[in-house]
């Protein structure tokens, strides 16, 4: 549980410096942790716990959007706040060049695919490329590509 104790000793550290958003953001996500641990039962492996991490992220990516659309900076800023903090945990992301480039190259590999193929390649595909990418990236590139 690397992670996990990571995190805590980050929340400690936040606190004692009196960094208000920086524990904020981790005292929420050590909350969505407690509440995935109860939901299945079980303690949390590393694997688990960034998938909380992506989860938390991925609000905040949304909350990002919204807030900018009903014009609320300061909102938003604070969202992008947390979501620095939370990336931090997160492995380094593909950008859209290399998801286009690996979803290139899985086409080239099953042949002759069309829109009707979409779900045989997407399934394996987000296995594949779990916790690199967003999942509405590898979406969108492959629609366009199947030419949906």
């Amino acid at each position: 549980m690397d992670l996990q104790k990571k995190i805590d000793g980050d929340l400690r550290e936040a606190i004692k410096n009196g960094d208000g958003i920086r524990s904020s953001t981790l005292k929420m996500l050590k909350s969505d942790i407690t509440y995935e641990k109860a939901k299945k039962g079980e303690e949390l492996n590393d694997e688990k716990v960034l998938e909380v991490i992506a989860r938390a992220a991925k609000r905040r990516k949304e909350s990002i959007e919204e807030f900018t659309r009903a014009n609320r900076a300061d909102l938003a800023d604070q969202e992008a706040k947390e979501l620095v903090i939370l990336e931090t945990y997160l492995p380094a992301q593909m950008d859209r060049a290399e998801v286009e480039k690996y979803i290139d190259e899985k086409i080239a590999a099953m042949g002759g695919v069309s829109q009707k193929d979409f779900g045989k390649i997407m399934g394996p595909l987000m296995k594949e490329l779990k916790g690199k990418t967003d999942g509405a990236i590898v979406k969108e590139i492959l629609t366009k590509k199947l030419g949906g």
